[in-house]
Parts: structure tokens; sequence; C-alpha cells
């Protein structure tokens, strides 16, 4: 070994210490450790739940409703949100094999055919008897050149490494999608079948109007009530048709939504919600605890991923101080007569090593080693922003749910005292003991909390298709 080789090795060594000492291990910075970030061992508004295995969360959402099932199959092979969160992976995949391709050799390979037409005078005008140079000259030539940038730093390593972490990050962005279509296809079959209930509710509303209006208009005829009542029976048949013809609107909204939401048409949605639901009981909410919903959520999975990625950002963008040792060759043929071009004499080649490095960059790599710093302290941020995120809502959907709860079983204990009050006020009526206004008063009443049962009935359903997509699915 020269003397020359042993000093070029002697440097590349002590530069390769150097970046090791300043890159480190490549694992996140204990600053920007999601470890850190820590929640509590139970969620605190949690009431009457049951214990229930993590596969079966499915049954918090309407899974015997036909209409539900057709539309969920729909959406998960081609909705629109869902494809452009698959692209996004693939994207993010072949990103990764890109950065991957740049730590291995470039071969290239060319051929080129040039005919140059040169001037005799240029190369003087004293040339030695017998000798005279062709004016037209023609080469022939193939080449394979190489080049290899040796990363003794890690830099293209920690690019690398970051694009195939963001692949994962990609992956449960995805995830994070399906769940959030799901979840929203599952809220808008829960509104139909509610909007469903509440017709039945105010036809039945409508009929025990037009009931009041038949007897009011008897006992008027009969001379034992006045007009009046008849006039405001009339009234409450009228407000239960407005009712009635509010609800188009709002199926309406539904059905634009469940368009946008599957890619399909009118027609075909409208074709699956005609199927009829199952009868079922809003199911008790899961057994389960913050630990378990951190690991099941994909969107808090993503945002570890992407601080993990700029960690590995901050590697890369470090190595840059260090010089760049890069290896070069290439081997090919060269003549000026075709029949020449594989001959022995036209085989020529070069190899060549070069080391260049940072020596004055004006603080170009300490601003991007910055830029790439506070990068991941922003997705610190955003990785502990999902967290709390996370357990805020999942927290509401516990609460909502044991509140809603409470709220329809003292909706239905008020339904059936007002149903006797309107009864008995009824039979008073009839018997000229009781005026015609406590009758419809009473009616009134009795119709709005019928409603509020019918709506909270939903709002409970919903409150479970929230809690499914708070704790991550199934």
């Amino acid at each position: 070994m020269t003397k020359t080789v042993k000093i070029a090795v002697a440097v590349a060594a002590s530069f390769a210490l150097a970046g090791c000492s300043t890159l480190g291990t490549g694992k996140t910075s204990p600053d920007l450790d999601p470890a850190t970030v820590t929640t509590p061992a139970a969620f605190a508004l949690t009431s009457d739940v049951v214990a229930q295995d993590r596969k079966t969360l499915d049954y918090l959402l309407p899974i015997e409703d036909p209409a539900f099932t057709t539309l969920r199959a729909i959406a998960e092979a081609g909705a629109p949100t869902l494809a452009a969160a698959l692209a996004r992976i693939d994207a993010a995949r072949a990103a990764a094999d890109g950065a991957n391709a740049n730590r291995l050799p470039s071969i290239a390979a060319d051929g080129s055919v040039s005919r140059t037409r040169i001037n005799p005078d240029s190369f003087g005008t004293n040339l030695p008897p017998g000798i005279s140079i062709d004016r037209n000259q023609t080469s022939y030539g193939a080449n394979i050149a190489a080049n290899w940038d040796i990363d003794i730093f890690g830099g293209l390593r920690a690019s690398a490494r970051a694009a195939t972490i963001r692949i994962d990050a990609a992956t449960a962005d995805a995830a994070a999608v399906r769940l959030a279509l799901v979840s929203a296809i599952a809220a808008n079959i829960v509104d139909w079948r509610t909007l469903q209930n509440r017709a039945v509710v105010l036809q039945e509303d409508l009929a025990s109007a037009e009931n009041l209006m038949r007897l009011t208009e008897e006992r008027a005829r009969a001379g034992i009530a006045p007009g009046l009542d008849a006039v405001q029976a009339a009234s409450l048949i009228a407000d239960a048709r407005s009712r009635l013809a509010a609800l188009p609107g709002e199926r309406a909204v539904i059905v634009g939504a469940l368009v946008t939401l599957t890619g399909k048409d009118t027609a075909t949605i409208l074709e699956s919600l005609k199927s009829d639901p199952a009868e079922t009981d809003a199911p008790k909410p899961p057994l389960s605890s913050p630990s378990d919903m951190l690991r099941a959520r994909p969107d808090v999975a993503a945002a570890e991923a992407r601080l993990a990625a700029a960690d590995a950002d901050i590697a890369a963008a470090a190595a840059e101080r260090f010089p760049k040792i890069t290896l070069s060759g290439a081997i090919g043929l060269l003549s000026f007569a075709l029949g020449d071009l594989f001959s022995n004499d036209s085989l020529v080649g070069s190899l060549g090593a070069g080391i260049a490095g940072p020596l004055l960059d004006f603080g170009r790599v300490g601003a991007q080693i910055d830029q790439s710093k506070a990068n991941a302290r922003e997705a610190f941020a955003s990785y502990r922003g999902a967290v709390f995120s996370a357990l805020g809502e999942t927290e509401t959907a516990y609460g909502q749910v044991a509140s809603i709860d409470a709220e329809i079983i003292s909706l239905m204990a008020q339904e059936k005292l007002e149903e006797d009050a309107e009864y008995l006020l009824g039979i008073r009526y009839r018997n000229g003991l009781s005026d015609f206004r406590d009758v419809l008063n009473a009616r009134r009443t009795l119709n709005t909390t019928r409603t509020q049962v019918a709506i909270a009935n939903g709002r409970a359903l919903r409150a479970r298709v929230a809690l499914w997509q708070a704790l991550g699915g199934s």
C-alpha cells in the first residue's frame, strides 16, 4: 500500500468516526420520544359497560341492517376518498423504492456515431512527407459507465429509512379514511332509520288528530261543543302534516351524503335503502382502556410514523456536513471505422474515485438541520395532539352513550305518563268535565315526547357509531 493510499484511508476513517459520533444511532431523540406521552389507565366517563373482545366491536354498528351491509361493501370496494388514500400508499412505496435505489450504483450505457469535418491546416503546414490528414472523420463508440456514492456517513440510509416509514404513515392514513368512511355510512343509515321511525310516529299523531277532529265535529253538530274546538283540532292536523312534509328534505340530505361517500348514483342508494332493518336494541358499550384505543387508532399510528420519519430526516440532513466519496468507472469501445469497433485496439476505459464536501457553505447545511429539527418538533406536537384528541373523542363518546341512554329511560317514562294523562283528559272531555284546550295541550305534549323518543333512540345508535370510531374500529 502506497503512502498516498494510506493517508486517504486514514482520512476516510476519521470522517466515518466523526459521522457516527454526530449522527448517533438513528433512534428517536429523547425529547421527541412517543413514550413520554402518557394517558390515564382508564376512561373516566364510562358507565354500564360490558367486557368485549376487541374483534367484535362491529356490534356497535348497525350490522343487522341490510342497507348498511350493502353500502359498506360498495364504499370499501371503490369509494373515491378510499381510492385516493390507497393511491397515496402507492406513491409512498414508489418514493421509498427511489430512496433505496439511491444507495446502489448507477449504471448507464450509451452508443454513438459522429461525423466530423476538420481543417487539416489546424495541425500545421509543415507536416513530414507522406503524412496527410483526412478532412472527414467518422467515429463509432459504445460505453458502459458506473457511478456509486458510498454512503459512509449514512445520509442515504437515513433518507431511505424515512421514506420507508412514510409508507407506514400512508397505510395508517388509509385505514383512518376507511374508519371515517364506514362510520359516516353507519351514521347516515341510523339517521335514515330514525327518519322512518319519526314518520311512523307522525302518521300515528296525524291519525289521532283526525280522530279528535271527528269527535269535535260530532259534538259541534250535537250543540255540546263550540266550533272553536274543531278549529283547534284542525290546527293539530296541520301541525302533524307540516312535520311530515319536512321529512323528504331531510331524506334528501342523507341520500346526497351517501352518494358522496360511496361514489354511486342516487338510484343505487335508494334501492339499497328499501330493505327493512332488523329490530335491535342499542348495545352496551364495550369495556376498553386508553392503551387499547391508542394501539387501534390509525390516526395515532400515522402521527407516530411521521414522527419517526421526521427524526430520520434529521440524520439525513446532518450527513450533509461530511464529505461524499464517489467511485466511478467506464468501459467502452471507440474506433474510426465500423469494422474495427470490436477490435482489441478500440477498447477504452477509465476508473476513478473522488471525495467532495462542504468547505464554506455559509450556514446552508446548518439551516437544513435546524429545519429538520423544527419539523420533528412539529411532528411530535402532532403526535401528542393525536393522542389526546383520541382520548377526548373516546371520553366524549362514552359520556354521550351514558347520557343518551339515561335520557331515553326518562323520556319513555314521560311518554307513558303523558299517554295516561291524554287518555284521562279525553274521557273527561267526552263527559263534558274538561275543556278541549286541556285535551289539545296534552295531545301536543304527547306528540312532542313521542318524537323526542324516536330521535333519542337514533342518537343512542349514533353514539355507538361514534364510540366504534373513537376506539379505532375493529
